[in-house]
């Protein structure tokens, strides 16, 4: 593990939950449950290797409504520690033997996640090496020939001023000064316009391989994929492309040649063994239900939650990467359980979720502090928005309130979809306003509690408007 996010996931549960209070509002029983969750992976990390791996993850399992925060906490979590994170529902999955997504596909993904992570990583580590090679073979390209060492090929490109380059025959000393004065004119940005051929690899050139299963096999397809393109290479082709452009694909090139694939693989299978999150929303989905039959669309619950056991109490899935163990690995589930209770999950899997915790339905209150609070609040994000339009938006106070009223009444009204109401409302609340920004800009608006009951106040009393507008 990098020392970089060993630092960070060095994190006390009080500064974990101050991070999540940034972004989320309330859920403090939540928050305090996957903090503690995040640091028994430090303190696991600490204590004596031959104790270590006996130490299991406290898997979670969160009990709420939609809209209360669930997966915006294991989403931030994730973010804040970096740690490999994904999300799946576990109503795609079905038993072995029926149609459907195999469950160990979630693995597969993370790791896939974990990978690209990590090469993202070392390739911004490797970007200052990157973008001198990537200059050097700009360079090359706008002075086909220009090199001390006696680089040739191509046509003549041109001198600053317009006269043709110097060829590969002329005194080196000229050869470089030419070649600096490129180099200089390259960083000012005088180049940018100027067009020079580049070699790129024709996409869609490579035979495509379908595999119609049900066996949750679709890993198999881009594998098979991935190895009929090494057999049959994509063509490459040389087109004329702007500097800035050429610029930005050589830096690529030059960043995926100098990162080492194999220490990424290692560096990932890593992470996603000791840090990897996986959400699993939906459980109460796959729960028997108190009564219900074992027929019809119900036949595979039991059979998910049969799949599912193994990972979480610890496997090894095999990937294209290599098998990866799944005995450390977060586990944090989410459903609402209106129906079912936890308690109807197989004994097995329930107790492999020791954490239980319920977040709270949202209220006024929560509605006005979800919509000032947060770092990220959508009345912040309007506001940003429009002002690339030169139209300022203000929201008062009572106009905060007021949004905050009809989006408990409309969430009473209709189906209760939480926060998520917000963004529905603040949407048909600016509609005309994002609409005539272009026009009416530079221009104030005062969002006033006025104007959003002229905005929204008739659809909140029509109950069929309600129910397909907001």
């Amino acid at each position: 593990m990098s020392e970089s996010l060993s630092q960070v996931l060095d994190l006390t549960p009080r500064r974990i939950v101050a991070e999540l209070d940034r972004y989320i509002v309330g859920q403090s029983a939540a928050k305090r449950a996957v903090a503690i969750a995040l640091r028994n992976r430090w303190r696991r990390l600490q204590v004596d290797p031959a104790m270590r791996e006996e130490i299991s993850p406290k898997n979670i399992i969160m009990i709420g409504p939609t809209g209360v925060g669930k997966t915006e906490i294991a989403r931030r979590l994730a973010k804040m520690t970096r740690s490999p994170f994904i999300k799946v529902e576990a109503s795609k999955y079905t038993e072995v033997g029926y149609v459907g997504r195999d469950v160990e596909s979630m693995i597969r993904e993370l790791m896939d996640l974990a990978v690209n992570m990590v090469q993202a990583e070392e390739k911004e580590a490797m970007s200052q090496k990157a973008g001198e090679a990537a200059e050097e073979r700009l360079l090359d390209l706008l002075l086909p020939g220009g090199r001390s060492s006696g680089t040739t090929g191509g046509p003549p490109a041109f001198e600053p001023h317009g006269t043709p380059a110097l060829e590969s025959h002329d005194a080196p000393p000229r050869m470089d000064a030419t070649r600096e004065k490129f180099r200089q004119m390259l960083h000012e940005g005088k180049l940018d316009d100027r067009e020079v051929p580049l070699e790129t690899k024709e996409g869609g050139g490579q035979p495509m391989a379908r595999i119609f299963t049900g066996m949750g096999l679709e890993d198999m397809e881009k594998n098979l994929n991935e190895a009929m393109g090494q057999l049959f290479p994509r063509k490459t082709r040389t087109r004329m492309v702007k500097v800035r452009e050429a610029w930005d694909i050589l830096v690529s090139e030059e960043a995926s040649r100098l990162v080492d694939m194999d220490k990424v693989t290692a560096e990932a299978k890593a992470r996603v063994e000791q840090h990897g999150i996986v959400f699993i929303d939906e459980l109460d989905k796959v729960a028997g239900r108190e009564g219900g039959g074992r027929s019809g669309p119900d036949i595979s619950r039991e059979g998910v939650q049969r799949d599912l056991l193994p990972l979480v109490e610890g496997s090894t899935v095999p990937t294209k990467y290599g098998p990866v163990k799944t005995d450390h690995i977060l586990f944090v589930a989410a459903g609402a359980f209106h129906v079912a209770k936890p308690s109807d999950l197989i004994p097995e899997l329930q107790g492999r979720f020791p954490i239980r915790v319920e977040l709270s339905p949202l209220n006024k209150e929560d509605f006005i502090r979800i919509l000032t609070e947060p770092e990220n609040a959508l009345t912040i994000q309007y506001r940003l928005l429009l002002d690339t339009e030169k139209v300022e938006v203000e929201f008062t106070p009572e106009a905060i309130e007021e949004l905050a009223e009809l989006a408990c009444r409309v969430n009473e009204k209709n189906e209760n979809i939480g926060a998520r109401r917000l963004a529905t409302i603040m949407e048909k609340l600016l509609d005309e306003v994002s609409f005539e920004a272009p026009d009416i800009s530079p221009t104030k608006v005062t969002v006033t509690a006025e104007y959003v009951r002229q905005r929204l106040g008739d659809l909140v009393v029509d109950t069929d408007l309600t129910r397909y507008i907001l």
